[in-house]
C-alpha cells in the first residue's frame, strides 16, 4: 500500500503548497485535485495570477546559493580571470536564467 501525503513539499522549494479554501476538482474515478494559489513545479514557483514574481525571486535565490558554493573557485587567484568568468557564466548565470524564457513580460 502507498501512503497518502496530506501536504506535498518539493525538495527544491522551501514554501509548501498553499491553498485558500478553494474547492477541489473531480478528475474521474477516485481522483480529486485540490485547487491552490501557489505551488512549485520543477523548481519553478507558479501561482494563480500568472505573474513571475515568485519565480524570479526563487531563481535569484538559487543563483546566490550557487554563487556561494563557487566562491572558493571564483576568488582563486591561481585560476585565470577568463576561466573564472566562464565558470560564473556557465554555473551561476545559467542557473539564474533557467526557465526565464517562459516568464511573462
Amino acid at each position: 500500500m502507498y501512503k497518502v501525503m496530506k501536504t506535498f513539499i518539493c525538495r527544491g522549494c522551501v514554501i509548501p503548497v498553499t491553498g485558500t479554501g478553494r474547492t477541489s476538482v473531480d478528475i474521474g474515478v477516485n481522483g480529486n485535485l485540490e485547487l491552490v494559489d501557489t505551488f512549485c513545479y520543477l523548481g519553478d514557483m507558479l501561482n494563480v495570477d500568472g505573474d513571475a514574481d515568485a519565480a524570479v525571486e526563487k531563481r535569484i535565490q538559487i543563483g546566490w546559493n550557487k554563487f556561494r558554493q563557487l566562491v572558493p573557485l571564483l576568488t582563486n587567484k591561481d585560476m585565470s580571470l577568463t576561466v573564472r568568468g566562464r565558470l560564473y557564466s556557465g554555473c551561476v548565470r545559467s542557473s539564474v536564467l533557467h526557465g526565464s524564457e517562459t516568464w511573462p513580460v
